[in-house]
């Protein structure tokens, strides 16, 4: 497990691009946090730290945003408005686990009886207007 204060949104996607420097083909990152928290800005930076050049933006109403113009693609999903199965079912979820990218998930709290064994857990708090605890658990974290 490895605990980050990030003081910035700078900070967090700093954070987010060390982090990909661990990633491969395959991973699968669980996030957890709420509104405003900085899962948006995680995924910016874990687009940068894997070789991305896309515009990374909030998946909300897309439910995934697919960013492939570099090394390893990201597939970053939106899981707040998900709430069984059959809509789980109906974003691709579960084709994209078959991929050749990295996973981000939003919300995943949302989908948990459905994340693959040996996903990252990522959690995200909001401290103050600024600040934020990143907590990231898995094998290589």
């Amino acid at each position: 497990m490895t605990e980050y204060l990030s003081h910035s949104t700078q900070e967090t996607e700093q954070f987010a691009r060390e982090v990909a420097a661990r990633l491969r083909p395959g991973d699968v990152i669980a996030c957890r946090g709420g509104m405003g928290a900085g899962k948006t800005a995680f995924a910016r930076g874990l687009a940068a730290g894997l070789g991305l050049r896309d515009r990374v933006s909030s998946p909300t109403f897309a439910l995934v945003q697919e960013y492939t113009h570099g090394n390893i693609p990201l597939y970053h999903f939106d899981m707040y408005r998900i709430d069984g199965f059959d809509a789980l079912y109906s974003t691709g979820f579960f084709d994209y686990l078959e991929g050749d990218g990295v996973l981000y998930i939003e919300w995943s709290e949302n989908i948990q009886g459905a994340l693959p064994p040996g996903a990252i857990t990522l959690t995200i708090q909001r401290v103050d207007e600024d600040t934020r605890k990143i907590t990231i658990e898995g094998d290589r974290f």
